[in-house]
């Protein structure tokens, strides 16, 4: 395997390589190309056609980032549902809030949680927590005419192409305030505002179309392009950081590497060419 490399194209004339000490899967499932990599910066990088999903050295931001700030933006969180999330990385911290006692997790694609099984351990313990449903369903018909159970629903997605493009529209964004209480957030990733600043664009304008209250909220994340990613924050009645819920995360004592107080503040001061494009 010397001198192997996985390059993801972003756009025309750029992206990201990363050295390839082996390549340890790669299927055809029903949905997607899913491909497991061994790297020498990133440790474990799994891909789904051939963009970068997680790897096991940045992990940690991403997944942080999309569950913390709704979670202790929230009063009480104890009824959850991720959409998508098949490596188990959002699954495993929501699981670290006390307050929670179930959460569905409704993932299209059974081959994801597999492979999060054999290859990522750290992701995958979260599946054996007798608080953790896993759905193999279609998130997008998942929401539809459901009753108002949800405290925050998560949806961990793809980009919005092929299997993850419905996941991006008014009509779903719609149900999923339906299916929240009237206390309810909806987190999502909402990619990148220096990369994708039409796709940026599109999302904000959707879910403004359903919520009363949406926010950008961000992170840096190296294996994501460019870097930059973007989180939207979504609510009937809760704001982020008026509602940031102090006491019980210092209660909590949470062992984490990115997601912090001034981080959870901090994340929400938007550039201008940022603000701008939302």
């Amino acid at each position: 395997m010397e001198g192997l490399w996985f390059t993801e194209i972003h756009g025309k004339s750029s992206g990201i390589t990363i050295k390839v000490k082996d390549v340890l899967k790669c299927v055809k499932t029903k949905f997607q190309t899913l491909k497991v990599y061994d790297t020498e910066d990133y440790g474990k990088l799994l891909t789904l056609d051939d963009i970068v999903m997680t790897t096991e050295k940045d992990e940690f931001i991403y997944h942080e980032m999309i569950v913390h700030v709704p979670l202790f933006s929230h009063e009480n969180p104890e009824n959850v549902l991720i959409i998508g999330g098949g490596d188990g990385g959002t699954l495993r911290e929501v699981l670290k809030h006390k307050t929670v006692k179930n959460v569905d997790m409704v993932e299209i694609d059974e081959e994801v949680v597999n492979t999060s099984k054999e290859f990522f351990p750290n992701f995958a313990k979260a599946f054996e927590s007798p608080k953790a449903n896993v759905i193999f369903d279609d998130g997008i018909e998942f929401v539809k005419n459901k009753k108002a159970k949800y405290d925050v629903v998560i949806v961990d997605s793809t980009d919005p192409i092929n299997v993850g493009e419905g996941l991006f529209t008014t009509d779903f964004y719609k149900n999923c305030y339906n299916i929240l209480k009237e206390n309810g957030i909806l987190t999502n990733q909402s990619e990148s505002p220096f990369h994708s600043p039409e796709w940026v664009r599109s999302i904000y304008e959707k879910l403004n179309r359903a919520f009363p209250i949406v926010k950008m909220y961000r992170a840096e994340v190296p294996t994501y392009p460019p870097g930059i990613w973007s989180f939207g924050f979504c609510s009937k009645v809760t704001y982020p950081v008026e509602n940031f819920q102090k006491n019980r995360f210092n209660e909590y004592k949470l062992k984490l590497k990115y997601y912090n107080e001034e981080i959870h503040k901090a994340a929400f001061a938007l550039p201008n060419f940022v603000k701008e494009l939302i």
